[in-house]
Order: structure tokens, then sequence, then C-alpha cells
């Protein structure tokens, strides 16, 4: 009941345009850490980026930060204070749970670097789950 009551109250309006619910989770496959389920709200027609801010502002224990690219846009950098490190090869990666099945969303491959996760310009689909999750592109 009280997940059902979370999603409904973020549907509402901001700034006269109707806000859609999502829900996000953040996963750390480098610790044992327990995934983190959190609920909230983009504007219809809105970017990624727009609801880790309505959380960040909402939420004190939830923290993120962005950096730019001049030719990709922005890439999620920090989750909670954790940040990906080139040294160590590791990185925040963007999923999509959509029916069970996860797929990434917008990755940019620099074979220079890492894969890049853009948050900037993903728009988010009806019923979908997106989990932040901290990962190493290095060979296991």
């Amino acid at each position: 009941m009280a997940l059902r009551t979370t999603a409904l109250l973020s549907v509402g309006f901001f700034y006269g345009q109707a806000t859609l619910p999502i829900r996000l989770s953040v996963e750390d496959d480098l610790s044992n850490m327990t995934p983190e389920s959190r609920f909230s709200s983009v504007v219809e027609g809105g970017v990624l980026l727009g609801a880790l801010r309505r959380l960040q502002e909402t939420q004190q224990d939830f923290k993120f930060t962005v950096k730019e690219d001049p030719d990709v846009g922005l890439l999620l950098e920090s989750v909670n204070g954790v940040a990906g490190n080139e040294r160590e090869q590791t990185y925040w990666e963007i999923l999509s749970d959509s029916s069970g099945e996860y797929s990434r969303l917008d990755v940019v491959t620099d074979p220079n670097v890492s894969l890049l996760a853009r948050i900037g310009c993903y728009k988010r689909k009806t019923n979908e789950h997106i989990i932040l999750r901290f990962s190493t592109w290095r060979q296991q």
C-alpha cells in the first residue's frame, strides 16, 4: 500500500505540466551494499536528469554528480559519494528494467576511457524501472 501511495503522490503537476512517477534503484556490484529503491517523478517528456535532480532535492540521503563532455553531453559521475575511476576501471551504468529484461541506456563507448552513461537526453518509458549500477569494465 505504501509503494502505491508513493507512486500515486508523485503524479501531479510541475509548473503546469503533468509529472510521471519513476522508480529508481541504486546498486553496487563491487560491494555488499543492499540495493536501494527510490521513487521520484519527471515532467512528461522530461529527461532522466530531471528525475535525479528532483530526487536529490527531496531526499537528503541521495546525491549525484555529473560531468559534462563537450562531445556527448552530461555523464553520470557519482552516486552517493561513490565515483567511477579510470584507474580502477569502474563506472556507473544506467539500466532499464522493462518486463524483467535489463538493457543499457544511452551508453557511449569511448575506447580510450570506459562506458559512459548519459543522463541528459534519456526520456523514461511508461512503467520503466531505472537502475544505477556501480560496476567495472575490466575482465574478471
